[in-house]
């Protein structure tokens, strides 16, 4: 990843954060963004200015280069704003990590409309958003590049009391082989990462453990463990946020200089156990 530079939303702890370092010990110099403010519908406590500031110390330990902002990614314009500011200091992007996002959780049939509307806006408009601003630089410098959308297991499969999560999850899959033929012709790559339940602040949390263990009063981590890893084909509860990292990485990089276009799931067999993966290759 040397001399490379990598445009990351939701960067201010959990995957973001571990891509942004992951790249950064590679080579690559960062521009961070996450909202770093309450979202009304999330469940949980979401990400903080602080924990933003650390994953630009973080990055700058590794010798890199940063500029970390707030912003939202339903608003393009401040994404806009923090893509020219990044290019002005780093002066290029080569890597789009279209990463942030929420999970909320009720049945399709009483779930309110703000419910639904807010995980489209930030999961599924926000990752479009995100593209929208980042990728006509990387076209206009003709360097090729990567793009990486954020989808999951749940973007393959569909799970109750998950139908905004999941439609947006599909969603994205969606756009991903639209964007892999229109972004051919510039040598720009577009994948997913399809993760399975993954060590983070946002499935770590008690509205994600009463969705699993509703039959518990205060399901604890230890009463996870056991219920994830019966989803799982791999003995495993969850995966640690490197690891996705380290297919980001991958994809990311030279190495995967002709890969365009799939499904890439990091999830313990999790689709497998479940009914088997879908084709990773474009259809």
């Amino acid at each position: 990843m040397d001399g490379k530079v990598a445009f990351i939303t939701g960067a201010a702890r959990g995957q973001g954060r571990s891509h942004a370092l992951r790249l950064a010990e590679e080579g690559a110099d960062i521009i961070a963004v996450d909202i770093c403010r309450p979202v009304e519908t999330a469940p949980y406590e979401v990400a903080t200015p602080d924990d933003l500031a650390e994953t630009a110390k973080l990055v700058e330990d590794f010798d890199r280069r940063i500029v970390a902002r707030q912003a939202d990614v339903r608003d393009l314009g401040q994404l806009q704003s923090v893509v020219q500011e990044g290019l002005s200091e780093l002066g290029h992007i080569d890597v789009v990590c279209a990463n942030a996002g929420i999970a909320s959780f009720a049945p399709a049939l009483e779930m309110d409309e703000q419910t639904w509307q807010e995980m489209i806006d930030i999961n599924l408009s926000g990752v479009w958003k995100t593209i929208r601003a980042a990728v006509p630089p990387m076209v206009e410098q003709k360097r090729g590049g990567s793009v990486i959308i954020t989808s999951s297991v749940a973007g393959l499969f569909g799970f109750p009391n998950l139908s905004n999560y999941s439609a947006a999850k599909h969603g994205v899959i969606g756009l991903m082989r639209c964007l892999t033929q229109e972004l051919a012709p510039h040598m720009i790559r577009v994948n997913t990462v399809n993760p399975t339940t993954v060590d983070t602040p946002m499935v770590m949390s008690d509205a994600f453990f009463r969705l699993i263990r509703p039959d518990l009063e205060k399901p604890s981590r230890a009463d996870m463990g056991d219920a994830f890893t019966g989803l799982n084909a791999l003995p495993v509860p969850w995966v640690e946020p490197i690891d996705i990292s380290n297919a980001v990485l991958w994809l990311a990089s030279d190495e995967a200089r002709y890969v365009t276009g799939i499904t890439l799931p990091v999830d313990a067999g999790f689709c497998q156990k479940i009914g088997g993966t879908p084709s990773v290759l474009p259809e």
